[in-house]
């Protein structure tokens, strides 16, 4: 593929997008979600300051052979034009932070220099679709990793997904073997402190549906982020006084997940004062009848119930729901 590489002032490149040649949505392309604060604002300090940016790849589009006039598919670069462009015109999707001033209040030298910003702009000229999609995943070689393993946050890089990722390294992880080294790198530890997040908030969902909304949703602000870390850290500290041996089921993520949101909805949601002397052994009880098929019970028994839906379609939403009832069930009786 023989591609050209130019520079096009911000200037051109907002009046193509403003009149509609130059198109930053392509059907191939999935959105990286910016956030205001750690990516549009310090994108923006960039340009201001004049530091380079890396290069866009455009390709050709439509072509109008009676006025010769064309348009162009905006192949990757979406976010940063589309971030000097809310700048410019002072979109109220852009909240800016760290001193960032609006255009408007630039002097008038600040906005011809702004206007004025040389962008590197690779021409990939006139390619079927199917190549330019395989260009963009290629350009995006890591978010497309994410993307296959159905990670929905890779798509984010807001609030809530730092709440994720920071519970996740929580030390209680850690020091019970919740996941592996591989889980780990694959983002499940992000992916279990977001299920878990979004479930305290509302209730149990199906498998990743609901991440998108809340990463979407928190994506500039969390508000209630520090009342969730304190009331989910004081879960932790009470499964930690519960002292569970590491054979129990518990540390299975399925369970644990549930473990931790029916004892945030008792603690925090019914106002229900917790005893780990009274708790621990109804669970570890329970959990031990779950695992011994000679005790557990006939199919419509509370074990049975919760080992199947433990073991067949864990992320389901009925599965949750399930062992949701039967722990919050065993929580009220025990407390």
């Amino acid at each position: 593929m023989k591609t050209t590489a130019t520079n096009r002032k911000v200037r051109e490149l907002l009046t193509r997008l403003r009149e509609g040649k130059l198109i930053p949505d392509p059907a191939f392309q999935r959105r990286l979600v910016w956030s205001n604060k750690d990516n549009k604002s310090a994108f923006l300090e960039t340009v201001l300051l004049n530091y380079p940016f890396p290069e866009v790849y455009v390709a050709a589009g439509e072509v109008n052979v009676e006025t010769g006039e064309g348009t162009e598919l905006l192949v990757d670069g979406q976010q940063r034009l589309t971030t000097l462009l809310q700048y410019f015109t002072g979109s109220p999707d852009l909240i800016l932070y760290g001193g960032i001033k609006p255009y408007t209040e630039l002097a008038r030298e600040q906005k011809e220099a702004f206007l004025q910003y040389d962008v590197v702009v690779r021409d990939l000229g006139l390619v079927e679709l199917d190549v330019l999609r395989n260009v963009f995943q290629r350009i995006n070689a890591t978010r497309y990793a994410l993307n296959a393993m159905e990670i929905h946050n890779s798509r984010f890089e807001g609030e809530f997904k730092a709440f994720g990722e920071q519970f996740a390294q929580r030390p209680f992880f850690e020091n019970h073997r919740v996941f592996s080294a591989s889980e780990i790198r694959r983002m499940q530890d992000v992916r279990f402190g977001l299920t878990l997040g979004a479930t305290a908030l509302s209730t149990y969902f199906n498998r990743d549906d609901e991440l998108e909304e809340y990463l979407s949703r928190y994506n500039d602000d969390f508000p209630m982020r520090s009342d969730l870390e304190r009331e989910l850290d004081t879960v932790l500290e009470f499964i930690d006084q519960m002292n569970v041996p590491a054979t129990s089921r518990i540390w299975k993520k399925a369970d644990l997940l549930t473990a931790i949101v029916e004892l945030h909805g008792a603690a925090f949601k019914r106002q229900k004062t917790l005893e780990p002397t009274r708790i621990a052994p109804a669970l570890l009880a329970f959990y031990a009848t779950v695992d011994d098929p000679e005790i557990r019970g006939a199919p419509e028994s509370d074990a049975s119930r919760y080992y199947k839906a433990a073991l067949q379609a864990s992320n389901d939403r009925s599965s949750r729901a399930t062992r949701g009832e039967i722990i919050r069930k065993l929580i009220e009786t025990a407390g």
